[in-house]
């Protein structure tokens, strides 16, 4: 059905004035809205350091956000000698192969042990490398008693 009359010419004009109005001032809010971070998952399984003889397990699961290189971690364990007095990130390092702190895990040490760090960007490449590992160490085994060799998946 048309409309002929006079207000009914305003109210079409008044709607599309409105339509468009609304969708001028809404395109500068999408142009600058911010672009997500990506994040990857990182996995690691818990087993015995060198000249370990107890059987360790558990795991390291946690994200790495590109945008922040921020790692946000989930590590549980069980088997151990006893507590564990100190946790690290460490690196770079093939498995096997030993390496200094990257950064530190807070504690206190209880599993499950949540927290976050932020890597820098040579640190973050070496733990896409595979060349990061979390280490667990006890009063028996003070340079590390568990191990588990990070993976960017």
């Amino acid at each position: 059905m048309r409309c002929h009359s006079e207000f009914c010419g305003r109210s079409q004009y008044m709607i599309r004035s409105y339509l468009f109005a609304g969708l001028t001032l809404a395109a500068p809010v999408l142009a600058v809205a911010p672009a997500e971070a990506r994040t990857q998952h990182v996995t690691g399984q818990f087993t015995p350091a060198a000249g370990v003889t107890e059987t360790p397990s558990g795991s390291v699961t946690a994200t790495l956000d590109d945008k922040k290189n921020l790692v946000t971690y989930h590590i549980t364990w069980k088997g151990l000698s006893g507590p564990v007095m100190a946790a690290h990130f460490h690196g770079p390092a093939d498995p096997g192969q030993d390496a200094g702190v990257l950064a530190p895990i807070s504690g206190p040490y209880t599993s499950p042990l949540r927290g976050a760090v932020i890597l820098t960007p040579e640190q973050v490449t070496a733990l896409r490398a595979g060349r990061v590992y979390v280490n667990l160490h006890t009063a028996a085994h003070p340079d590390g008693e568990a191990r588990a060799q990070l993976q960017v998946r």
